[in-house]
């Protein structure tokens, strides 16, 4: 069997920070966790396909915090804020509590694996081929500088009768490495033959300092792998 484990779930508390911020007291733990997840899917459900990559929430005694970063910030916004004023007061009649939103725009959409699953999504919600729709993701992210991408579709693929799974790869995908950036997304097609579960994993490079020079070479190894005959001295 596979020991699997989400690379999101693997880091949180050592290179990534937790999605909810707060503390509370046992008795009203429960509810308040209930409240964060009322609240993203309430989001994502108004603003689905619309490019949001992660929802952040923040409590304070006052207010409740929540950070949307989205590849369409001007989707959340509206036209002179309408929208995001529509939103917040949705979320106060939802919770009963005083609400804050800030958005937060992702750079680099291509390599986000949430919005990539949901770009996969809308090209097969309108019948693309399948294939062609990952060879295409894949190859935007890497082109982006993604140092490599992994997306794996499980359903009725092509409205073929029985369900499978097919798995595409590209570059290297260290799920064991807690220093590698390596992020995941999930989302679900639905298509007229069913829904199709989409993953998507991105390694994004590694959480640390990028600036850092690569330590040099141990002596007597650097050429190891590429030929015999030449090792270092043989020291004792």
């Amino acid at each position: 069997m596979g020991q699997k484990i989400r690379p999101t779930g693997f880091r949180t508390g050592i290179m990534v920070d937790w999605q909810s911020s707060w503390y509370a007291a046992k008795a009203d733990f429960a509810d308040l966790l209930l409240e964060d997840a009322k609240i993203r899917k309430y989001i994502k459900k108004k603003f689905a396909r619309s490019g949001v990559s992660r929802i952040r929430i923040e409590r304070t005694r006052e207010k409740v915090v929540v950070h949307i970063h989205s590849a369409k910030v001007g989707v959340i916004i509206g036209k002179k804020g309408a929208e995001i004023e529509k939103l917040t007061k949705q979320l106060e009649d939802l919770t009963h509590r005083k609400m804050e939103i800030k958005t937060f725009e992702v750079n680099r959409p291509e390599t986000d694996p949430q919005i990539v699953a949901e770009d996969i999504a809308i090209q097969l919600e309108k019948r693309a081929s399948f294939r062609r729709t990952i060879k295409q993701a894949i190859e935007r992210a890497m082109e982006n500088g993604a140092k490599g991408v992994k997306v794996q579709l499980s359903g009725r693929l092509g409205g073929s009768e029985m369900a499978r799974q097919e798995t595409s790869m590209l570059g290297s995908i260290p799920l064991s490495t807690l220093r590698a950036k390596v992020e995941y997304g999930f989302t679900e097609a639905a298509t007229a033959q069913g829904n199709i579960g989409i993953k998507v994993w991105c390694n994004n490079g590694d959480y640390l300092n990028k600036d850092e020079p690569e330590p040099p070479p141990a002596p007597g190894r650097s050429d190891r792998g590429r030929g015999r005959g030449r090792r270092g001295p043989r020291l004792g």
